[in-house]
């Protein structure tokens, strides 16, 4: 059996990871968007150095574009076979797919580049028609030689690690690929939990050299940051964020300042068609929100709700917020602000010093938003360059990923002398060469950090 890595390796974006076994069959692990890197990440997106129609199944860890963003281009290039994924990661796809392909098609000429769309509203509907949902946690044999359980990873709704039992050269392997890890000190999803023993393990990395801020704090410091921003200096806060996951955490913390009075006199906009929708899902599967959550909104029915909030759907709406003159706090994606509402808002307010941008998650350093968290004094949005006034903040309270305790807490479960072979992905090098060293000191051997387009024997 062979594992080869064609995204997320050595860097944090664009899941793909395909497995080969010895009778031929192809499994590919995610299909995700290379984010960021310019030019470079648009080659790599159209080629994907591999056959579609070669691959006789796709599994999905999660809804995530980085995740599940280059599927309508495999479905495109020839793959047909079924793609597995968890109950709520579909209608999360049929929103962020569809989305994706729009942005595809009004891009394709952006800039005078004559760029072809990766795929159209057609292809994503294509793709759309082959996933197969599989629950939490109930074995599924997708053939004779194949055996996926998907278990709870608390990244964001529906994320799951992907856990195989294969049959090749007539003995049983084990593999795990953890998808997304979550954390553990979660607001309103259930925590990781444990998975199944592996003998190899595909590990995510993307804060494995870090350690999150705790979460105790977290509404205070966005309490002051509001009202620094839009009260003391009367300016515009924006919050660029993905539309599953950080949008309704963000949501509902200032959902709790409002319902305890301490919410600042401000309007707070939701500006994405997609997180509204998102929301709405996320309201509908409160079977997979942790015990906090559960007895909040026992006394508080819709925690993603709140008089100063206006959710703003259509474009005439968020177009007038252009020319809204009172401070405000407004979230909209997307969160590396490569795409999305953000980048008006941002093209509209970045000059203004008494404004500011509140970053609550990773952006991979060559995106629009990390070139600003880098102290940019000056960028280019929407083919018009803008000087960087605003102040530029960030707190990662709101990082659905795992941090190095997280991720050593959830590997935890497993004996390390059952395991023969762990990959780091998704992660900068640097941050996997220190989990790398770091894990090693816990105990864990044979740590393998892969690179891209190359395939290991395990």
């Amino acid at each position: 059996m062979t594992i080869s890595f064609y995204g997320a390796a050595q860097t944090v974006t664009g899941s793909k990871h395909l497995i080969n076994l010895e009778n031929g069959k192809r499994i590919l692990l995610d299909c995700g968007l290379l984010q960021g890197k310019g030019e470079k990440n648009d080659d790599i997106n159209r080629d994907f150095d591999f056959e579609p129609d070669k691959i006789n199944y796709l599994i999905l860890s999660h809804a995530h574009i980085d995740h599940s963003g280059l599927i309508p281009r495999l479905v495109k290039l020839g793959f047909t076979g079924p793609i597995f994924c968890t109950p709520p990661t579909l209608p999360l796809c049929e929103l962020l797919l569809r989305d994706s392909a729009r942005i595809q098609v009004k891009n394709e000429n952006a800039n005078g580049t004559n760029s072809e769309a990766l795929y159209t509203e057609e292809d994503a509907e294509a793709a759309l028609s082959l996933f197969k949902t599989v629950p939490y946690d109930k074995p599924f044999k997708i053939d004779e030689d194949i055996e996926l359980l998907f278990t709870d990873t608390g990244h964001v709704l529906g994320s799951a690690a992907i856990n195989l039992k294969l049959q090749d050269k007539g003995q049983e392997r084990t593999l795990c690929f953890t998808g997304d890890i979550g954390r553990f000190a979660n607001r309103i999803l259930k925590v990781p939990q444990p998975f199944p023993s592996a003998e190899i393990i595909l590990c995510e990395s993307t804060y494995g050299d870090k350690i999150h801020s705790s979460l105790e704090n977290t509404e205070e410091r966005l309490e002051q940051i509001v009202r620094e921003v839009c009260v003391d200096r009367g300016g515009k806060l924006l919050i660029p964020a993905f539309s599953i996951g950080r949008t309704q955490e963000l949501i509902y913390s200032l959902n709790y300042l409002a319902e305890e009075g301490r919410l600042p006199d401000v309007k707070v906009f939701v500006d994405s068609p997609l997180s509204v929708y998102a929301t709405d899902v996320m309201r509908s599967h409160p079977e997979h929100f942790n015990d906090t959550m559960l007895e909040y909104i026992k006394t508080d029915p819709d925690p993603f709700g709140f008089p100063q909030l206006t959710y703003i759907t259509e474009t005439e709406d968020s177009m007038q917020l252009n020319s809204f003159a009172e401070p405000c706090v407004i979230i909209s994606s997307s969160g590396m602000m490569e795409a999305g509402r953000i980048r008006n808002h941002l093209k509209n307010n970045l000059a203004d010093p008494n404004s500011a941008v509140l970053v609550t998650g990773y952006c991979e350093p060559s995106t629009l938003g990390g070139k600003l968290l880098n102290g940019a004094e000056k960028v280019n949005i929407l083919g018009e360059e803008i000087e960087v006034k605003a102040e530029i903040m960030l707190m990662k309270e709101y990082s659905a990923h795992g941090d190095y305790s997280d991720i050593a807490k959830f590997l935890h479960c497993q004996e390390k002398e059952q395991i023969k072979k762990i990959f780091l992905v998704h992660g900068e090098k640097k941050v996997m060469a220190q989990l790398k060293e770091d894990l090693s000191e816990l105990g864990y051997k044979n740590i393998e950090i892969p690179e891209l387009r190359l395939s290991y024997e395990v």
